[in-house]
């Protein structure tokens, strides 16, 4: 699962034209599914968003997360996150099929909202060509992957080097 989140001023969605969806203040979030993604790291993505700390409480920097500020997150489905580079071509054999992607998105969705406030938690339109309109704020931006590769890459080193 890959998460790209962005502090900003406002964001908002649009699908043909029309406004699905916007905020002010808040984390706008591109979210993408691969294949191999689980609940699991669902739930720990959700943990990890609600407390980043990207914002200011006026005193210290980087010091409160977005529920801290009762600030809203705006969060829109985004496969080509799970991209793998062929050359110049993006080959997205490792993204979660769409049918599969919409159950693990509603649930990140119903996740954020169940840890966080529901009326603060807004989407897109899943699976159509959006608009998105974002406000960067400093810019702040943050790439987050979950199972974490720097994890994996550690546990691999770490089992290669196991001696049986």
């Amino acid at each position: 699962m890959k998460v790209v989140v962005q502090r900003v001023l406002r964001a908002k969605v649009s699908v043909d034209g029309f406004e699905i969806n916007s905020i002010s203040k808040g984390l706008c979030l591109l979210v993408g599914f691969q294949k191999t993604d689980g609940k699991n790291d669902v739930d720990a993505m959700v943990q990890k968003i609600l407390k980043l700390r990207l914002f200011d409480d006026g005193e210290k920097k980087w010091h409160c997360n977005v529920s801290d500020m009762n600030y809203e997150i705006l969060s829109i489905s985004q496969f080509t996150l799970c991209y793998k580079l062929k050359g110049n071509k993006l080959d997205f054999h490792m993204a979660m099929p769409g049918d599969l992607a919409l159950q693990n998105y509603q649930y990140f969705l119903n996740s954020l909202r169940k840890h966080y406030d529901e009326s603060k938690v807004k989407d897109g339109a899943f699976g159509k060509n959006m608009e998105v309109e974002i406000v960067n704020d400093g810019p702040v931006t943050v790439q987050l992957e979950f199972p974490n590769p720097e994890h994996r890459s550690k546990e691999k080193s770490n089992n290669d080097n196991n001696v049986d």
